[in-house]
């Protein structure tokens, strides 16, 4: 009998141990997210798949936000970043990744089997992660990112104080002149008005939008961002005026220009304002901070009857695969399972957050429902496939503010944004 020496044995059985390891591993995935009032649930939904399929998705947190951001972009530029990722910023930032090679497009991915994915999604949301033909971005069109969530911004009322006030807490005012009526009301009451996040200007940013819609129309708007329409025109005005009006009646709370939206929600939802402008998000924060908060959610209040009010709404928090991922298709079938119907409905009733699968919203709660039924009324600007210079969009919410604290006047506020248009126009040129 032929002998082996010891080392040759041992070199045997190890490489048959390690052979064997590698013919039944699976690879795992590499989640990299900022939603610290998720990662419970994401960790729960982690260990499901991995016993379903065997592959392990690590789901690390960052936070906050800035941090999140912060790691996201030295990542791109060393070309290390996770398998799948959410990009945090505006629109041109996202092209900006895409541009780069960072992300994967999933339009093939999304209209397989007879575009079942895709239809499963609330095309709102959808529309926020894909650049479509023509767009002023440079990016070749389709879908590059997956929302797990969605989102859309209204007002609050709280419905006890609305009793006090002698308002039916089942009727929130539908026109702007219901709504600045209860304002005397208010103040006769010595109650605080609404209440938001108005020194973070994207707030204002949006409920401005919002009246822009309903004031000239969607056309006449992205006329005005193509330079068509200056914003001296009466129309801008008056949505710059709709401002001064609130803050004349006294529908609006005291220091709201300097509050910071954590301070809105406390002061909400601790029953001291009546009205509030926030986004779905809002209803697990209140639920946190008071359960028994008795509110509803309203579209803000119309100023014009000749176009409808349109609120800012679509994906609240998205994925991208990364491109150079040598996970790329497990990432995509994981984001698929993440988005079907019964991980979304255990998403929402966990987070309180809106569903990104339509055929989620029969589980959800009487208030999250309120939010969800809306979604035909919602706009965003990145799904606009053009976008203001950020230096403008600063004017209207700065010009804003100055209106509110009585510094500026709509007139004022609107020839210094077009002045700013301009300049930004001819530097473009």
């Amino acid at each position: 009998m032929r002998k082996f020496p010891v080392f040759y044995i041992l070199f045997l059985l190890i490489f048959a141990g390690c052979s064997g390891a590698n013919k039944g591993s699976k690879p795992s995935v590499t989640v990299w997210h900022w939603m610290t009032d998720r990662d419970p649930a994401f960790q729960e939904l982690a260990k499901k798949y991995e016993t379903d399929t065997g592959i392990k998705i690590n789901f690390e947190l960052y936070a906050p936000s800035d941090a999140y951001s912060q790691k996201v972009r030295a990542a791109a530029q060393g070309q290390n970043l996770p398998d799948i990722y959410g990009i945090l910023g505006e629109k041109r930032d996202f092209s900006s990744f895409v541009k780069a090679g960072h992300v994967l497009e999933l339009t093939p991915y999304m209209e397989e089997s007879g575009a079942a994915w895709k239809n499963a999604l609330f095309a709102k949301a959808l529309a926020i992660n894909e650049f479509r033909e023509g767009n002023s971005y440079g990016v070749k069109p389709g879908i590059y990112g997956v929302p797990i969530d969605t989102m859309t911004i209204q007002m609050l009322y709280n419905k006890d104080l609305f009793r006090q006030l002698g308002l039916d807490p089942d009727s929130p005012p539908k026109t702007f002149q219901e709504f600045l009526d209860i304002g005397k009301k208010i103040k006769q009451a010595n109650l605080q008005g609404l209440v938001s996040g108005w020194d973070e200007t994207w707030i204002i940013d949006s409920l401005a939008s919002n009246y822009a819609f309903n004031i000239m129309g969607e056309g006449k708007v992205m006329a005005t961002i193509r330079g068509e329409v200056p914003y001296t025109d009466p129309d801008w005005i008056r949505v710059l005026a709709i401002f001064k009006e609130m803050q004349d009646s006294g529908v609006l709370a005291n220091g709201l220009v300097t509050m910071i939206n954590k301070t809105a929600e406390q002061l909400f939802a601790n029953g001291r304002a009546v009205f509030a402008f926030n986004g779905s998000w809002c209803v697990n924060v209140y639920k946190g901070m008071n359960p028994d908060l008795n509110y509803g959610a309203m579209i803000p209040p119309s100023a014009g009857d000749k176009y409808p009010m349109t609120i800012w709404g679509g994906a609240g928090s998205s994925f991208m695969v990364n491109l150079r991922s040598k996970n790329m298709e497990e990432a995509v079938k994981f984001l698929r399972w993440l988005t079907d119907k019964d991980q979304q409905v255990y998403l929402a009733q966990s987070t309180n957050n809106l569903p990104a699968n339509k055929e989620s919203l029969s589980k959800l709660s009487p208030l999250l429902s309120q939010f969800a039924y809306v979604m035909e009324h919602t706009t965003h600007p990145s799904a606009w496939g053009i976008s203001e210079f950020p230096q403008v969009i600063e004017a209207i919410d700065k010009g804003i503010q100055s209106i509110i604290i009585g510094e500026k006047s709509p007139e004022q506020v609107a020839q210094e944004v077009q002045r700013m248009k301009e300049r930004e126009s001819a530097r473009k040129r």
